[in-house]
């Protein structure tokens, strides 16, 4: 079989997903393969938060400190599985020559702007007959049950002021009058009301079954085992399922799309970053808002679903390369911290335990960028923990750079030149 179509999305994740949408809502055919399922991957069990005040990259001066600390403790909410890989070790030196004051704050306005028009367009998108994802506007409350991690959020609220993000600074009786789900003897917290959340499984498996309506064609259980290309042209892409032969390329397979483009010789500095997930059914005492609970860097979601109510605990960050096994104690790490910072956290019920593979830059910022050594290719990856975050306005602006518009936002310091 051989299937032509103007444009070929690699990867049905969020960032694909979306691409798709903002491809097809102005008349490109599209068509879309995934190697699982739709939101198999980190789209799934994520926590659901679109977070603008998320808005300092990964690489930042304290990630290096704190990672050295963290690196090599299995529990820590930053681990580095041990391993000789040089395109681990290679990643590792651009990561700590990123961790300085004057690279994070050339990033927290490029993340910001993406960050504000994402969650303008989740408005938009919520609007959609006939999809449904949970999503709600009610902040996000970071939660220290330290003096000195108080003092270090509301640094960072500080930075994010400066950057025209809103946060308001509340004491442990403030906080909890707020969300009685918090313990009464926290340090305090920081509320950023401007965040929201969703289900995302519900909302990527949601538009794609809305876009198969409107005749995106979606290939699920479709692997890329081939891609050939003339000059700087990729001309036929081989699947599991047959050969494609698009006009256009958006490689947006998150943690595999340095594997897909390889042979090409485009170089995409991207390790995977293992998070975990656990589900479990809501509690009474559940909380109503989203949670961050500060030192253990542990996401706490409320959730609608199928199937009832839901809360998720999410978390950590482990470079272990490609592997999706499980570590139990990372996912104990999770559970701890519920009972560290809330109360009636206490014979949960469990429903899911979940780990994905987060794709991970070295200076914290994703790349959405036509490749100048291939002309009809645009790379949409990179993005982390934003995926969810950040996915509506880099599927917009993949389908400027298909189209050749000129985008609606500066990607100069999103090509992926920058790492050469």
């Amino acid at each position: 079989m051989t299937e032509r179509s103007d444009v070929l999305i690699i990867g049905g994740g969020v960032i694909g997903v979306c691409a798709a949408y903002y491809l097809a809502e102005r008349g490109r055919q599209v068509t879309l393969v995934e190697q699982g399922g739709i939101a198999a991957g980190s789209s799934y069990g994520n926590a659901g938060l679109i977070v603008p005040s998320h808005s300092a990259p990964l690489a930042a001066p304290g990630a290096l400190a704190s990672g050295l600390k963290w690196m090599l403790d299995p529990e820590s909410p930053f681990y580095i599985k041990p391993r000789l890989d040089l395109d681990l070790i290679t990643w590792l030196f651009k990561f700590t020559a990123a961790c300085n004051e004057t690279q994070m704050r050339r990033g927290i306005p490029v993340l910001r702007d993406l960050g504000c028009a994402s969650s303008a367009l989740y408005d938009e998108l919520a609007g959609l007959d006939g999809l449904s994802f949970g999503y709600a506007r009610k902040g996000v409350l970071l939660v220290y049950k330290t003096e000195s991690g108080l003092k270090h959020g509301v640094e960072e609220a500080q930075l994010m002021a400066e950057a025209g993000i809103a946060s308001k600074t509340l004491t442990a009786k403030e906080a909890s009058t707020l969300e009685p789900a918090i313990r009464p003897d926290m340090a305090g917290s920081v509320y950023y009301p401007g965040d929201s959340h969703l289900n995302p499984a519900e909302f990527v498996q949601g538009l794609a079954r809305w876009l198969a309506q409107k005749g995106v064609r979606i290939h699920r259980n479709t692997t890329v085992t081939e891609v050939e290309r003339s000059g700087r042209a990729i001309t036929n892409v081989k699947t599991t399922g047959g050969d494609f032969q698009p006009d256009e390329v958006v490689v947006a397979a998150g943690a595999w799309s340095p594997g897909l483009v390889h042979s090409l010789r485009l170089n995409l500095p991207i390790q995977a970053a293992k998070g975990y997930s656990v589900t479990v059914k809501r509690p009474a005492a559940s909380p109503i808002i989203p949670l961050l609970l500060g030192e253990s860097r542990v996401a706490v979601t409320p959730m609608a679903s199928p199937t009832g109510p839901i809360l998720r605990f999410a978390g950590t960050l482990e470079l272990a390369g490609l592997d999706l096994s499980i570590n139990q104690r990372r996912v104990d790490a999770l559970r701890r911290a519920s009972k560290e910072y809330m109360v009636g956290m206490d014979d949960l019920e469990t429903v899911e335990i979940w780990r994905g593979l987060r794709p991970c830059t070295p200076d914290g910022l994703p790349i959405i960028a036509r490749p100048q050594s291939l002309e009809n290719v645009v790379v949409a990856a990179g993005h982390a923990m934003l995926g969810m975050s950040l996915a509506p306005i880099t599927g917009k602006l993949v389908g400027q750079l298909v189209r050749h518009e000129p985008p609606t936002l500066d990607l100069t310091p999103l090509r992926v030149e920058r790492f050469l």
